[in-house]
């Protein structure tokens, strides 16, 4: 799929938009990028997931908190916003009251 047919959400594109400013700070074809590897992700992460609140009895908030501390762990994959929003994606795919990450 092309960058121009992405639909990127605004909750995204919000996370390169400097203070003060109205447009990212990084080109349409950047940010997109940066969405799919992040839309990617958050997809990959449901069944893990999932399979940790099972087998370990946790809840979905420690499971998201241990999510977000494993894609801090990783200074490489996503930032910390981008971490951020993952999470919170990883929440809505999952049905699951949304995490403040800590």
């Amino acid at each position: 799929m092309s960058d121009s047919q992405i639909d990127i959400p605004s909750s995204f594109i919000a996370l390169f938009v400097r203070p003060g400013q109205t447009k990212p700070s990084a080109s349409h074809q950047e940010v997109a990028q940066r969405y799919e590897i992040c839309e990617d992700m958050a997809n990959l992460l449901t069944e893990h997931a999932q399979t940790v609140q099972f087998s370990q009895g946790l809840d979905t908030q420690e499971v998201l908190a241990r999510c977000y501390q494993g894609l801090l762990a990783d200074v490489s994959a996503v930032s910390a916003m981008e971490a951020e929003w993952v999470i919170r994606r990883l929440a809505e795919l999952l049905n699951w009251d949304t995490h403040a990450p800590s």
